[in-house]
């Protein structure tokens, strides 16, 4: 399966335009070992299925003459792959070549020969096997990958077979003529399942998920704008990476920035997230509308001494109180343009613009507007990998807040600091980190589990190192 998750990255080449990825992933050689593993398993499960058909014919045995034979119920019983390699073609495409494998198989004779009938059992063992295919990747209509093998080839260096029970003696005399039409037999069937199973694969292949919805506002794209940069040891990929809001794909008034993964070969796979891929999902929630909050007095923690009502914002602003006596208040905090995502070395940190507009609750439910603060907010993001997917969690730095519009008259806003402040705290962030503790899922197919997994912040970007496992 992990060698369809890295063909899949092969397949997807073609459907977008040409453009800077948000997204790179980097398939070491110790990934490509893995895949090698996994693929041979289940070849080796294939060809544990051969049967040959019941086989029977005359032959001319001195000084006995003519014989009359049968060979019926011959099932494998052992098959062994012990040398087998995963060759990465640059340019074209994957080789696996497979040598030294050897088949066992057991079944029973019975032969006839002037008035003479007797029957046995015997075992066949073959040698110096070698299977040699090449994998190629195409899209379907609906951008799918689809892996089918270009070319096989197979060859049964040799075998031996003994007739136990009976007359086996009289087998043996002739057993050359049966190893010749056994050995074909088989030879004959190898490419075919190595072929199939090349096509079990394509189920498991319609997992990856090249769309993958986030929640109810967006969803992520990550199918492969240019062709993989394929070598002896890796293969690097170009995957878009961009969040859209659900069932409307706008593109943002951004563009991904080159960036390049370092030389890594401890992981089995690398990850490159660039600051555009998380700056495309604030953009995409800001759109929708996702980054705003109402805030009622309920949210504010019992023990904190400032309530929302005007009485209490009267202490700051005398006039709220004499216009609005014994009203409760709500605010309204939202976003008014997309935040801005930085990445450098070991720190992120994302900026914010937000309004912040003060309500009178009348007794009617009604709301009546009395200020509009302008907040400009920095925060610093804690970056992680939850399961197969990538999360965070914020802490406030610093804001600054200017009055935008006062509908009660003039007054100092410098008194709200740490109101708002407050606010930010212990109401907006901790919301805000539920959410992002959720996290958006990676580029991942089937039942795939990241494992031994390392984050670091560098410039302009993410980096995920990871080994990988598959569950059946």
């Amino acid at each position: 399966m992990f060698l369809c998750w890295c063909l899949s990255l092969v397949a997807l080449i073609p459907l977008t335009t040409s453009t800077n990825p948000g997204v790179k992933v980097k398939l070491t050689a110790k990934g490509i070992e893995y895949g090698r593993q996994l693929a041979v398993a289940s070849i080796l499960q294939k060809l544990k299925t051969i049967k040959l058909d019941d086989m029977s014919g005359k032959v001319k045995v001195s000084p006995i003459g003519k014989v009359k034979y049968s060979l019926t119920n011959m099932k494998m019983v052992e098959v062994g792959l012990p040398t087998a390699a995963l060759d990465m073609v640059p340019g074209t495409g994957v080789k696996l070549s497979i040598v030294n494998a050897y088949f066992r198989l057991e079944g029973n004779w019975r032969v006839k020969y002037l008035f003479v009938k007797d029957s046995g059992s015997f075992n066949l063992n073959a040698n110096d096997i070698s299977i040699t295919t090449s994998l190629s990747i195409k899209s379907d209509q609906t951008g799918r990958p689809v892996v089918n093998c270009l070319d096989c080839g197979a060859n049964v260096g040799k075998t031996s077979i003994h007739f136990k029970g009976g007359a086996s003696w009289l087998y043996n005399l002739f057993s050359k003529y049966i190893d010749s039409a056994i050995r074909k037999a088989m030879q004959k069937q190898i490419c075919p399942l190595v072929a199939n199973a090349v096509s079990d694969l394509n189920n498991n292949l319609k997992t990856l998920n090249v769309l993958a919805k986030v929640d109810k506002f967006a969803e992520i794209e990550y199918s492969m704008v240019a062709s993989p940069a394929v070598s002896k040891t890796s293969i690097d990929f170009g995957l878009k990476g961009e969040f859209y809001n659900i069932g409307k794909h706008q593109e943002p008034p951004f563009s991904p920035a080159v960036f390049s993964l370092p030389p890594q070969i401890n992981n089995m796979l690398y990850i490159g997230i660039s600051s555009f891929t998380i700056e495309s999902a604030a953009f995409v929630y800001n759109t929708a509308g996702a980054l705003s909050l109402y805030i009622t007095d309920d949210m504010i923690p019992q023990g904190f001494p400032i309530r929302l009502n005007t009485r209490a914002f009267g202490v700051f602003i005398p006039q709220i109180a004499k216009r609005f006596p014994g009203l409760m208040m709500k605010l309204l905090v939202k976003t008014v343009k997309t935040p801005v995502i930085t990445f450098q070395p070991n720190n992120t940190t994302v900026q914010s613009f937000s309004s912040v507009t003060a309500y009178a609750i009348q007794p009617n439910a009604t709301l009546t507007p009395l200020f509009v603060l302008n907040l400009v907010s920095s925060v610093s993001a804690r970056v992680f990998v939850s399961g197969t997917r990538l999360a965070g969690a914020v802490t406030l730095n610093k804001m600054d807040l200017t009055l935008g519009t006062s509908y009660v008259g003039d007054f100092q806003i410098g008194s709200l600091d740490s109101i708002f402040q407050m606010v930010l705290k212990m109401v907006v962030i901790p919301r805000m980190n539920a959410q992002l503790a959720k996290g958006y899922p990676l580029p991942t197919l089937g039942k795939m589990k990241l494992v031994n997994t390392q984050l670091l912040v560098l410039k302009d970007y993410v980096m995920i190192g990871t080994d990988v496992q598959f569950t059946s």
